[in-house]
């Protein structure tokens, strides 16, 4: 049975069973600070088991995706070398929430594996909490495990809880036998580890409630959460005990064969290595499908050093240019029929793939220089620090066993010990840095307004000012019934014209009014999908929860931030008219000050372009077309040709807003018609990541005034200049010729006078051990290479060393004439050299380059070189 089918059959048994399909959730969680990805099938239902939070059912199942590659999850080093870890896996699983319990979920999942999935009974076996007599005896009595074929597990294994506190209970497991002719034992014999006995499900019953003291309560409303990986259960139903042997593995590897020139089960290495290629794959673009770029922080860190480990194991291959990218198409041929994301965003996907491998081929080669370099510094039957092998694994991405490989029969030793200090240092400066992520958590107190309460209704889209009932007030992580003046709160009501911050564009400010009372709202949020929370102060007077009071948002800056929104969809369909369809939406942010929207594309934008796009965009604006809104099912507005912004989630009805030749799905606010933005200009255009750029502009008002600054700064340019406006560029022309040909009289001059100083120094040269020997301190030398060349050239045979301070450093360069390379180095005189001033560096043995940190002992370094060509 295919992998596809498998959780098509999943889903559609536990549906048939009462139980709603929940889609996969994105791989950055929201709402849970703890997670840096979703890495269980129960992530999505978390508060829901806690009590905070209630769905439309009490069944639900899923195919949950998730990572785990980071934090306390990391499987990273073990992937390709064992047969089941990944970094990237499915998580099939079926929940309750307060519904059925233990009878009923051992009875489902015994069905689908013994009646849907055809297993055979007697390959199945079973374990349990030690105390769960409950569990034990439904296994043994209700389904008819046999005693030898079931086993009561101990707490460490077999009892699960969500913290230190709150929902926990025991689990019980479901393991497969592939057969004695596999080494291994069922759980709880020594034998236990082998790969014989593999476990598939595993049903997790939360039915306490644990106190801080520790005390287990019983929870009023049971719940279940079970999770059974995809890929183990295809391996069992398709008769292997690897993972990378289904065929969903099977068709990804084969992929990677093509695109590397290599074969499966020739070279066990290898093996490895297109292992690894598959799995990364996968992990890499489901990642960038939701969102996440590469960077050297948080998550965006972890997917970096996913690819990256994958280019190297490339490379362990035999490719040298970049090829992950390559292998997308197979990915989306195999999972984009279920990750729709994964279609949608391919072009992107590969982009940014096939950009980050260039880029770390170039720092791999960097890094294969480094090696040469610490080897020759080890020299032979040497030992590389551990601090050396630690950069290059941590700035290059060189892992130490690609470092053993590159030095094999060299006769240099690696400090293990040392890099293992180094390696552990990091993961300790790591789990302090990493806070989840990155959302605030949310106070319980806002769950129980939400649910007590409801939704907020959103007013904004007709009115600036409407009248709401306060349905909850927050201090701190505490529901409060009122606040006074002085109070910093949070302020939740039924009803709001306020726009809450969500897809880009920035929350509302303005005041909400209660008689003799004012709250000052700073800004407003969006939690829990649909509760508006007005962030701000109280300025004079009370409010208390269940009274009403007047919503007020400031009108000049709503009209700034409408102008900024709806030249952003504008902009949004000229770039990709002019630089391709390629280009996606990438980020976003629209406020009263500017607009700022990142998007895929590979280059910069040109000069060209940029004068060509606003030209566009202005273009549309003067035509003063009315900009339309309608609601509609989201299938019923991408038919319509509306554009469905990447890595955005809609709900089943979506509002379209049509603005002259855009038309995209957002939930912002809009101008009534294009010409009320006036007009537009671009600011700048960078780039942020890789494949990614920027472009920030601004509107209306803003962008008269940005004219008008230009405009006054021409000015001060011209009367500076004594011209007219319209003579600047060709006097600034005239103006940089003469400096041209005043700088190149200066370095006439100087060269003249550096070649005066040089003749001058060459008569302090002394003899030293039967050779010419010249150490000087010099002053306002720009090149010391060249000046060392022409000092060489002059003195005809000798050592030459000479040192310059540069404000708090020292500047050192060593020079051995031809005739004398074979007798001194100067790579070698320099880092001796360089070691006194509290400095290192090294070069060629004619010529060689050093700094220092200590300008104070620059004589004494100078004056230690005669006993260096004396030894």
């Amino acid at each position: 049975m295919k992998t596809s089918d498998i959780r098509k059959k999943f889903l559609e048994f536990f549906a048939d069973n009462g139980h709603e399909i929940v889609e996969s959730s994105a791989l950055v969680p929201h709402g849970d600070p703890t997670l840096m990805f979703t890495n269980a099938g129960m992530v999505p239902f978390k508060h829901v088991f806690l009590g905070d939070e209630t769905r439309p059912y009490v069944r639900a199942t899923s195919s949950q995706k998730c990572v785990r590659a980071g934090g306390k999850h990391n499987d990273l080093e073990n992937v390709g070398h064992t047969a089941r870890h990944h970094t990237f896996f499915e998580m099939l699983g079926n929940f309750s929430f307060g519904d059925y319990f233990k009878k009923e979920a051992i009875s489902f999942a015994w069905d689908f594996l013994t009646v849907e999935l055809k297993l055979d009974p007697k390959r199945l076996f079973v374990t349990v909490f030690e105390e769960d007599n409950e569990a034990y005896d439904l296994w043994t009595k209700g389904i008819g495990i046999p005693e030898e074929r079931i086993a009561r597990i101990g707490a460490k294994d077999n009892f699960w809880s969500m913290g230190d506190t709150g929902p926990c209970g025991p689990c019980s497991e479901i393991f497969f036998d592939h057969g004695d002719h596999i080494w291994g034992g069922p759980p709880g014999t020594p034998e236990e580890d082998g790969d014989r006995f593999v476990e598939i499900w595993n049903l997790v019953f939360m039915q306490y409630d644990r106190d801080a003291e520790g005390h287990l309560n019983p929870l009023p409303k049971p719940s279940v959460d079970t999770g059974m990986g995809l890929e183990r259960i295809a391996a069992v139903l398709q008769g292997t005990h690897d993972n990378y042997s289904i065929d969903l593995f099977k068709n990804l590897i084969d992929a990677a064969c093509k695109v590397t020139g290599t074969s499966l089960g020739k070279n066990e290495e290898h093996d490895v290595s297109l292992r690894v290629l598959a799995d990364h794959l996968r992990s890499v673009s489901f990642l960038l499908a939701d969102g996440v770029l590469p960077s050297n922080e948080g998550r965006g860190f972890v997917l970096r050093r996913i690819l990256r480990r994958a280019c190297r194991h490339g490379r362990l291959l035999g490719m040298k240019q970049a090829f992950m990218f390559k292998l997308v198409p197979a990915l989306v041929a195999e999972m984009g029929e279920h990750f729709a994301e994964l279609k949608e965003g391919q072009g992107n996907i590969e982009q940014v793939i096939r950009i980050e491998e260039e880029r770390f081929i170039k720092t791999l080669d960097k890094g294969l220089t480094l090696v040469e370099q610490a080897a020759k510094d080890a020299g032979k039957g040497g030992t590389i620090p551990g601090k050396t092998l630690f950069s290059l694994y941590d700035t290059f991405g060189f892992p130490t066993d690609l470092t053993a490989d590159i030095l094999k029969g060299q006769d240099i030793h690696l400090d293990m010990a040392g890099f293992e200090v180094c390696m552990n240092e990091q993961r300790t400066r790591a789990r302090a840095a990493w806070g989840g992520s990155g959302e605030a958590a949310l106070p319980k107190a806002v769950f129980e307004i939400r649910e007590q309460h409801g939704a907020t209704d959103f007013l904004g889209y007709t009115t600036l000012s409407a009248e709401g009932a306060i349905s909850g007030l927050v201090q701190g992580d505490t529901s409060v019934a009122s606040i006074k003046a002085g109070d910093e709160a949070w302020l939740i009501s039924n009803q709001t014209p306020f726009y809450a911050e969500s897809g880009g564009q920035a929350g509302d400010t303005g005041l909400i009014k209660s008689k003799d009372a004012e709250f000052v709202v700073t800004d407003t949020k969006k939690v829990l999908s649909d509760l508006f929370v007005h962030i701000g102060k109280v300025s004079k007077g009370s409010f208390s929860t269940g009274s009403t009071a007047h919503f007020e948002v400031t009108g000049d800056r709503r009209e700034a931030i409408r102008c900024n929104h709806t030249a952003t969809h504008l902009m949004h369909k000229v770039l990709r008219d002019v630089l391709g369809e390629h280009v996606k939406q990438a980020g976003s942010l629209v406020n009263a000050e500017r607009l700022r929207f990142d998007f895929s594309h590979h280059e910069p934008v040109t000069a060209a372009q940029k004068m060509n796009i606003e030209a566009i965009v202005n273009a549309e604006i003067w035509k003063n077309e009315a900009v339309e809104t309608k609601l509609m099912t989201q299938d019923e507005a991408v038919a319509s040709g509306a554009m469905a912004l990447f890595g955005e989630k809609y709900g089943d009805e979506v509002r379209v807003v049509a603005a002259g030749f855009s038309t995209e799905l957002c939930g912002g606010t809009h101008v009534s018609r294009t010409g009320d933005i006036g007009l537009f200009r671009i600011l700048s255009e960078t780039g942020i990541a890789a494949g990614v750029r920027r472009i920030e502009a601004v509107t209306n008002k803003a962008a008269f005034q940005s004219y008008v600054n230009d405009a006054n700064t021409l000015n001060e340019v011209a009367g500076a200049l004594k011209v007219r406006t319209t003579e600047t560029s060709e006097a600034v022309s005239s103006l940089q010729s003469k400096l041209k040909e005043a700088e190149k009289e200066l370095q006439s001059v100087k060269a003249k006078a550096s070649t005066g100083i040089l003749d001058d120094l060459i008569k302090e040269a002394v003899e030293v051990n039967g050779i010419k020997l010249l150490t000087a301190e010099v002053k306002g030398v720009a090149d010391m290479r060249d000046f060392m060349d022409k000092a060489k050239g002059k003195l005809k045979s000798g050592v030459i060393v000479f040192g310059q301070i540069n404000g708090e450093k020292v500047q050192l360069v060593a020079g051995v004439t031809k005739d004398l390379v074979g007798t001194y180095n100067a790579g070698n005189i320099v880092r001796e050299v360089a070691i006194i001033c509290g400095g290192k560096g090294g070069g060629k043995p004619d010529m060689a380059m050093a700094g220092g940190t200590e300008p104070a002992k620059l004589k004494e370094a100078l004056a230690a070189v005669s006993g260096l060509i004396q030894a």
